[in-house]
């Protein structure tokens, strides 16, 4: 009876195994070596050599010097960052965590992630503990500008880079949305859909703020009041009213359901919300009382809930301006590499963003 010979199966990685021939050959030699070298010696495709070289350059294994040469490099500690969330139950804040965290696993950098519950003291609470934790840089994505001093006085303190996310913080390089352009494109969209559909006429025009974010934040409400007078320079003054809905759906829900049964009778109300949670307080109070017809919102972030509202027929929800939240994981990483190597960077860093309608919701 024949036997039939086996091999041991072996799980390799052919790629990998070509990664770790070029490294060996590195430390072996010891002494620079070109590309057309390394190519020879190892007899592996210049393409996968070159792609190989790059990335352990890009992780810090190898450097390559000006004359184009590589070599190998005492392997750098990894870079930790620490993480403050604005709340883990705000979905934008979400969508950044998110997108933060798979940027940060795709170059190496581990990430101490801690929730600020948006709140003041847990936001203190939070620098203190990077501090502590001795992070190498500080990303803080908080609410409250009242504590932004003293938590950019602690991070500043113990010298470490801080990057603050949509509010600026002293001692930080600001990341986020250009507020009062943001604004300006919302308040467009409302003043285009009056136009369109209440013949220029508009009876309110209520700004939902988040007065504690500070000035800049508030931004976002100032652009949209000139963007609805832009196409409506008319409206007198006393149309345009603030109320602070904190950014939080249940309060701008609460707030909304009162302004409007105190003018039961008006039937052209545009809102303008400073972030999608606000714009979805208000969509639920205007559905409530069954005022669909006489409100047109527009909400900031994009969210997904506010997306799918938008689909319903006949939402009062009429757009959103998107900030690309999966944007801000790549660029933060980014953004905090290059501050740590000691490079210059500018001390407003904006990202791209859309305005987003039931119209252009395909494009999305």
């Amino acid at each position: 009876m024949a036997v039939r010979k086996t091999s041991k199966r072996l799980y390799l990685i052919p790629v990998l195994s070509k990664a770790l021939d070029i490294l060996e050959l590195l430390q072996a030699e010891n002494q620079p070596m070109t590309l057309e070298s390394i190519h020879r010696q190892t007899r592996i495709s210049k393409t996968t050599v070159y792609r190989v070289l790059k990335t352990f350059v890009h992780r810090g294994y190898l450097s390559q010097s000006p004359d184009g040469t590589y070599r190998q490099v005492t392997r750098p500690k990894k870079m930790r960052f620490g993480f403050g969330g604005q709340s883990a139950d705000m979905p934008f804040s979400v969508e950044v965590t998110e997108s933060l965290k798979d940027a940060a696993a795709a170059v190496g950098v581990d990430l101490l992630i801690l929730d600020n519950r948006y709140d003041a003291a847990t936001a203190l609470r939070n620098a203190e503990e990077f501090v502590s934790s001795k992070v190498d840089l500080v990303i803080e994505f908080q609410v409250e500008q009242e504590v932004a001093p003293m938590i950019g006085d602690k991070i500043a303190g113990a010298k470490i880079p801080l990057i603050a996310i949509d509010i600026p913080h002293p001692h930080a390089t600001y990341f986020g949305v250009d507020n009062y352009r943001v604004g300006i494109e919302a308040g467009e969209t409302l003043g285009a859909y009056a136009t369109a559909n209440w013949d220029g006429k508009v009876d309110w025009v209520i700004g939902l703020d988040l007065a504690e974010a500070g000035q800049l934040v508030q931004s976002r409400i100032t652009g949209a009041f000139e963007g609805v007078r832009s196409g409506h320079p008319e409206l007198p003054v006393e149309v345009f009213v603030r109320i602070d809905g904190r950014g939080m759906r249940d309060r701008s829900k609460k707030l909304i359901s009162d302004f409007l049964q105190r003018h039961p009778k008006d039937r052209r109300i545009l809102i303008a919300a400073a972030t999608d949670s606000s714009a979805l307080g208000a969509v639920d109070a205007v559905r409530e009382q069954k005022r669909e017809k006489h409100v047109a919102i527009v909400g900031q972030d994009c969210i997904a809930e506010a997306m799918q509202e938008m689909r319903r027929d006949k939402s009062p929800l009429i757009g959103s301006v998107s900030h690309e939240a999966s944007s801000y994981g790549p660029s933060l990483i980014h953004l905090g590499l290059l501050l740590l190597r000691g490079q210059t960077v500018p001390p407003y860093n904006y990202v791209a963003h859309k305005m987003v309608t039931r119209d252009s919701l395909g494009e999305v």
